[in-house]
């Protein structure tokens, strides 16, 4: 399992499951995006992006704010530390582009918690985050709250690096076993019009 930056040709997928899971798609740019892939299939397994806000459209100001947001990971592969792998990836990303500190605006924040994002307040969100943090409350995440983590104090838990060296698919169950029950027939009383040996 590894992750790597997002293809041009894989728009439609990401798009497809960042629709499926209800998550942000502003202003969507597949090379902000990162994919987590397991070597051995070639299945993609998660994804997530950081997104940077500017004030001054030229260039990385001090008013540019990093936000890292729509991370996903694909049923059968939750719980083994792809999206923890994912996160890793783009705080080392925002990083790399000169930010200390990186935003989320989000409603699984004891997810992000345990990597040690914390929560702020959202009168102290910079000024580009501010209505942004509105929109995504009001759009897609009505339970969104602000955090932030400087990125030197990001730590991965070691039971999830582990559990991303061992990451398999695992089966989905599907729930769609339908009984009797789910029609508002009772099995001990019904009648059936044909015989059915019961």
């Amino acid at each position: 399992m590894y992750v790597r930056d997002a293809k041009n040709r894989e728009e439609v997928w990401l798009l497809d499951h960042i629709e499926s899971m209800g998550l942000d798609d502003t202003a969507f740019r597949s090379r902000d995006y990162v994919v987590a892939v397991d070597e051995v299939s070639g299945e993609k397994a998660g994804f997530g992006r950081i997104r940077i806000h500017r004030t001054d459209a030229e260039e990385d100001g001090p008013d540019a704010v990093c936000e890292l947001t729509s991370i996903g990971v694909l049923e059968g592969w939750r719980g083994q530390g792809v999206g923890a792998h994912v996160v890793e990836r783009l705080l080392e990303y925002a990083g790399d582009e000169g930010f200390d500190t990186v935003y989320a605006l989000t409603g699984e924040s004891a997810y992000l918690a345990q990597f040690g994002f914390r929560r702020t307040d959202a009168e102290q969100l910079p000024a580009p985050l501010e209505k942004r943090h509105a929109e995504k409350r009001e759009r897609t995440d009505p339970d969104a709250v602000p955090l932030a983590i400087e990125i030197d104090r990001f730590r991965m838990p070691e039971r999830l690096r582990e559990a991303f060296k061992q990451a398999t698919e695992q089966p989905e169950d599907d729930g769609d076993d339908e009984s009797a029950e789910d029609f508002g027939i009772d099995p001990e009383t019904a009648t059936y019009k044909y015989n059915t040996g019961r």
